[in-house]
């Protein structure tokens, strides 16, 4: 007899369950008896016999007699199995005659089983659901059971159920739509995407997604693979994954309805294009996208101007209490604070957004989604086309954003600043970390050297029972030991192995030494116009020991003094001396303007370097991480980042003295990005670069230039202290 576990009072096991159901059982059966019976069987007889009052999962009576009574004898409740057998058939009978159980028109008649039925499977499916099966092991399931699925009456009810519930939710659902639609034709919104949407919280699924087991894949390429998409409300996600692994793909697809099973309630939110240029002014396209408030403006306007009649003033009134409702007084001052955090100033924002530059014009994009306020916002690398200023503004404005948010970044101090959680994609899945990018790093690692000891323990005790497998497998005397190991290794769950990965540098070469000066900046002065200098009086040099970085806002002469240094500009008044003997390269943040898309990174370096090696070429590309297929397939099919490593391969191809970099790190992964501030730091000539990347600078620049529109000048101090020096009032 196996030993059971405690039981408990058998009020509190038929409270769950048919009272009138329970009484006759009681009664027919005997309390005595029941008491008898462990917990989790007593469970199993009232849910067989409760799924007998549904005619979906009803089985034959004597079907359920015959597994009833094994159950009842494993406990000794009758004295034999004929007892047990007799005593259930008059309960079941009793059950029909009180009209609990009700009786199916075709079993009015006799009718003879096809094969003998033994439901002893079925309780051991209960028994493993309830965890505890530990505790009931032994009970009287033979092993030459005859199973036939149609009479697993638990898994009938429970279908029945689900397509109750189904058939509910999808009746909710379009009431739901219904109601959503009026919502959005009461305010002038059918079919804008684009736009303010006031009181949409009240919808449910308000900035969540939760999908199970998906399947992403561009072309033929499979990019997510049965994997689980966890979006929860409030949170701020930061997306990370190595370049071409499918992050952009991914936010496009949720963005797009790409994926089934995503609220139409929900307003999703993807900052991928600049605003079309037109004359409406940076401020007004923001604030055109609360078109509610433009409607309402817009009639209040007509009804002043109009006969003052009762209705007119009826609904003057209620224009002006909905306006109050939703802020609409505030919402221009709103917009001028977004647009000036962005480092518009006040002739910016109402300049037409056709004046603007195309980076410019993105971050009116990017305004115009903050001022939105979706209920999931997804934004891909943000930080591209902003300064340093910016850069710290949009980092201070999404740390304390209370709506869902989905951002690619390559910026770590980004990610830190802004994310509560990180979604690593990684081998065609998503992995969720709670906290910052830091965070993530330190759990990722524990993690992973938790995984490798384990795997060695496994490996270790897997060797020793195979050896002794081997060793006493013909030895009859240990045929059980025997048995119970292989069956043991059968059992074993596998720990995987810990798969590093590829870790990518970048490869410059080592150029030749050349003595003095590189460059030499001697009072210089420049500006487009003779009335319009960006700065003046210029002097420094650039040797194979300088590592300066240029700072300040978009705008202010960075991008221009590069050029000026580089040659592609003269100066107004000064000189630029290049040594002869150094070669200068350069990376501009416009580099993918200059590759022809349709080439293969093969036949563009063989374009950029005719005469050169065919297999150094490729051995070139090899060390930018554009090895194999990735070196022979079409520009246009690679990432952002992968368009980079392009850019950096025709860079260094001449081993140059002299880099000037201008955002190095826009379309990079952070992996990549390590690689790129590992490479700077070996390289054995001068850096100048701009970047609005605080980790790039700190790791790489020891020297600061601040540019201000006016002025190019050292900073005495580091980075953080020019960052004090900002005094930035957020």
């Amino acid at each position: 007899m196996v030993k059971l576990g405690a039981r408990e009072p058998l009020d509190d096991a038929f409270g769950r369950h048919d009272r009138k159901m329970t009484a006759v059982l009681a009664k027919c059966v005997g309390a005595d008896r029941l008491e008898k019976l462990d917990r989790h069987v007593l469970g199993y007889v009232l849910s067989v016999l409760e799924a007998q009052q549904d005619l979906a999962s009803q089985s034959q009576p004597q079907a359920v007699v015959k597994t009833l009574a094994k159950f009842f004898q494993e406990f000794q409740c009758f004295a034999d199995d004929a007892a047990a057998k007799k005593e259930l058939m008059v309960l079941m009978e009793k059950m029909q005659d009180e009209g609990i159980f009700p009786v199916k028109e075709e079993e009015t008649s006799d009718k003879r089983l096809h094969a003998p039925v033994q439901l002893g499977k079925i309780a051991d499916k209960q028994m493993r659901a309830q965890k505890e099966i530990g505790s009931i092991t032994g009970l009287g399931v033979t092993s030459d059971v005859n199973w036939n699925e149609d009479l697993d009456w638990d898994k009938k009810k429970q279908e029945a159920k689900d397509k109750k519930r189904e058939k509910k939710e999808e009746e909710r659902r379009k009431a739901l739509e219904g109601e959503f639609e009026a919502f959005m034709r009461q305010r002038g919104l059918v079919g804008e995407t684009h736009v303010k949407i006031h009181g949409s919280s009240s919808f449910p699924n308000g900035g969540e997604i939760t999908l199970d087991s998906i399947d992403v894949s561009i072309g033929k390429s499979s990019l997510l693979r049965d994997a689980d998409l966890h979006i929860f409300a409030g949170h701020r996600y930061g997306l990370i994954g190595r370049n071409g692994v499918g992050k952009t793909t991914l936010l496009r697809h949720i963005s797009e309805g790409e994926l089934p099973g995503i609220s139409p309630f929900l307003q999703i939110l993807h900052i991928e294009q600049e605003v079309v240029p037109s004359t409406d002014t940076a401020i007004s396209v923001v604030l055109s996208a609360d078109v509610e408030r433009t409607n309402l403006m817009a009639e209040e306007a007509q009804l002043v101007a109009g006969d003052d009649t009762p209705e007119a003033g009826k609904r003057l009134t209620e224009i002006y209490t909905r306006m109050d409702e939703i802020d609409a007084h505030s919402a221009e001052g709103r917009a001028a604070q977004i647009l000036a955090g962005l480092s518009f100033d006040t002739q910016m924002m109402n300049m037409p957004t056709k004046s603007l530059s195309g980076g410019w014009r993105m971050r009116v994009s990017l305004a115009r989604a903050l001022f939105i306020s979706p209920d999931i916002l997804l934004l891909d690398e943000p930080t591209n086309h902003l300064d340093l200023h910016a850069v710290l503004w949009l980092e201070n404005y999404l740390s304390t954003w209370n709506k869902t948010l989905l951002v690619v970044s390559h910026s770590r101090t980004f990610l830190n600043a802004v994310c509560t959680d990180i979604i690593n994609f990684q081998d065609h899945k998503l992995t969720y970390y709670k906290g910052d990018y830091t965070t993530f790093e330190n759990s990722r690692d524990e993690q992973l050297k938790t995984q490798a000891r384990q795997h060695e323990a496994q490996e270790k005790t897997r060797k020793h029972m195979q050896e002794f497998i081997d060793k006493f497998r013909c030895n009859a005397k240990r045929a059980a030991m025997v048995q119970s190991r292989i069956k043991a290794m059968e059992r074993m769950e596998m720990i995987d192995a810990v798969q590093s990965e590829t870790t990518f540098r970048f490869k410059f070469g080592e150029p030749e030494p050349v003595s003095g000066p590189l460059i030499q900046i001697l009072d210089v002065t420049f500006g487009y116009r003779s009335d319009r200098v960006l700065f003046k009086d210029v002097n420094f040099g650039l040797d194979t020991e300088s590592r300066v970085a240029l700072v300040g806002n978009n705008g202010s002469g960075k991008s221009t003094f590069m050029n000026v240094i580089g040659g592609e500009l003269e100066p107004l008044e000064g000189r630029v001396v290049r040594n002869p003997k150094a070669r200068i390269a350069r990376f501009t943040q416009h580099h993918m303007e200059s590759l022809n898309l349709q080439q293969t990174p093969m036949e563009f370096m063989r374009f950029k370097f005719p005469t050169a090696d065919k297999d150094k070429l490729r051995a070139h590309l090899g060390g930018m991480g554009l090895s194999g297929e990735k070196a022979m397939q079409p520009i246009y099919t690679l990432s952002g980042g992968q368009k980079s490593r392009i850019a950096f391969a025709i860079l260094t191809w001449s081993n140059p003295q002299m880099l000037l970099l201008d955002e190095p790190t826009n379309h990079l992964d952070i992996d990549t990005v390590d690689a790129l501030i590992h490479a700077l730091l070996t390289f054995k000539g001068g850096v100048i670069l701009i970047s609005h990347d605080e980790h790039l600078i700190t790791s790489v620049c020891d020297t600061l230039y601040v540019c201000t529109g006016s002025t190019l000048k050292k900073f005495n101090g580091g980075f953080n202290d020019y960052k004090k020096s900002l005094n930035i009032k957020f």
